[in-house]
């Protein structure tokens, strides 16, 4: 545990107390002046529905804002329902006009617009150039609150600029050096400011070569920009290249989080922001649509078992070894599909190399499928006495083997091209192929050898 969370463990005991003994009162002042918005937003997504509730009732109607945005889309998504434009508007006041915008996307068109035109003419521009892009884009996840400056002033000039600011936005590390009209020029690096001469120019001192992100730009690919530059800040320019705003490290934080959420939740069918404690219907129906899809395919692999009843009726010995074939098949391409989509999301896979990675697939499953065809083989020869079932179980094995690591090197990189979630519809094609092909292989060699 961290130093951190040793600190507010204690914090959230108290409060917890206060909470069984009914002293709202003491709850409410700790809410609110005890602990920080992340803090309570982490408190609402740990607890029940009626207890959150009861929570989000104590805090303070300015104070909202700030824990709405570290909150899951589901949770958030609850909470908005009950609050109408005048409250969403003073809830969010406060904050960047980049979580502004995420907030409002979770609400009606018609509260937006209500919201939208309570604001004040810059912040409600802010806001709207940030919804006017989509929300998985670069666009989408900039902050509009930059400071600009010109390549012809002074540093001196710069410095007495910024010490107009009360504060700075947060992680400022560079100022964004623009035209007249607004069009991305450079970069000036604040420590770079602070050591250099006060009579230079702005423009013999700063950076030309900076990152410089598109505002259509995915996410995810801003993520690995960040992580390859090793960025704190980077500039989001338009198709005309003005200056639209700047991302940060702690918006790219939450993406890669969020796409981390998002491949393991993904591998059952569900949503990242899928609340730990949501409702049962509501559960239900979101599971209920993946087991019907992977009743689907369920039914497609019996269906390829029940065309070999007579066979599996006449050598019983052979269904004891069938899950044995489709879970071998299983686990080789579950291995390949995990790798190639890591390789996507990193931006490792590319349209040259993937023959590369499909052989070296291949090889491995070769290599794999003779290792493993001989132990299961002697095992189904000692257990059974047959050397027939024993050679035809390894076969089986090779062929499964070798079929799901074509699959899983293939699939995702064909489901990319179709604009199709690798991850989240990749794990289910790959065990039907792997169950059908092992079924298929094991069955139909015992038939043609044995009948």
């Amino acid at each position: 545990m961290s130093k951190t969370s040793r600190k507010i463990k204690p914090k959230l005991d108290r409060l917890s107390q206060a909470l069984e003994n009914g002293e709202l009162d003491q709850a409410r002042r700790m809410l609110n002046r005890g602990l920080a918005p992340v803090d309570v937003a982490h408190l609402l997504e740990s607890s029940p529905p009626k207890e959150r509730n009861l929570l989000w009732e104590l805090v303070d109607a300015e104070l909202q804002g700030d824990v709405l945005q570290y909150l899951g889309e589901d949770i958030q998504t609850d909470f908005l329902r009950d609050m109408d434009a005048v409250d969403v508007l003073a809830a969010t006041e406060n904050l960047e006009p980049d979580d502004v915008a995420d907030i409002l996307q979770r609400l009606p068109n018609a509260v937006i617009l209500e919201v939208l035109d309570s604001m004040e003419a810059q912040e409600r521009q802010r806001v709207e150039t940030v919804l006017s892009f989509p929300e998985d884009t670069a666009g989408g996840l900039m902050n509009t609150d930059t400071i600009t400056i010109r390549p012809d002033i002074t540093l001196d000039v710069v410095l007495r600029y910024i010490r107009r600011h009360e504060r700075l936005p947060d992680s400022t590390d560079t100022l964004l050096v623009v035209s007249r009209r607004d069009e991305f020029i450079g970069t000036l690096p604040i420590n770079r400011l602070l050591v250099s001469d006060p009579s230079v120019t702005v423009r013999e001192v700063m950076d030309t070569d900076s990152v410089v992100i598109a505002a259509l730009m995915p996410e995810t690919e801003v993520a690995s920009l960040f992580e390859k530059h090793d960025l704190i800040s980077a500039p989001v320019v338009g198709g005309d290249g003005n200056l639209l705003g700047r991302i940060t490290i702690d918006d790219v934080v939450d993406v890669i989080r969020g796409d981390a959420e998002h491949q393991v939740m993904s591998m059952a069918g569900m949503d990242e922001d899928e609340d730990t404690f949501s409702p049962v219907l509501r559960t239900s129906w979101r599971r209920a649509i993946w087991l019907g899809i992977n009743l689907l395919t369920a039914f497609m692999a019996s269906a390829v078992i029940g065309m070999f009843e007579g066979t599996i009726q006449k050598i019983t010995a052979l269904a004891v070894l069938m899950p044995i074939v489709a879970s071998m098949g299983g686990i080789a391409g579950s291995q390949a599909l995990t790798v190639l989509i890591r390789g996507i999301a990193l931006g490792h896979v590319k349209s040259g190399n993937v023959r590369w990675l499909l052989k070296r697939e291949i090889i491995v499953a070769v290599l794999n499928g003779m290792l493993w065809a001989v132990v299961v083989a002697g095992i189904a020869i000692a257990w059974f006495g047959d050397i027939q079932l024993g050679a035809i179980i390894g076969a089986a094995i090779m062929i499964n083997l070798v079929i799901a690591a074509v699959t899983g090197t293939l699939l995702p990189v064909l489901l990319k091209k179709l604009s199709i979630d690798p991850a989240l519809s990749g794990s289910v094609i790959l065990t039907t192929v792997t169950d059908v092909i092992g079924f298929m292989a094991f069955l139909g060699l015992a038939t043609w050898l044995y009948l």
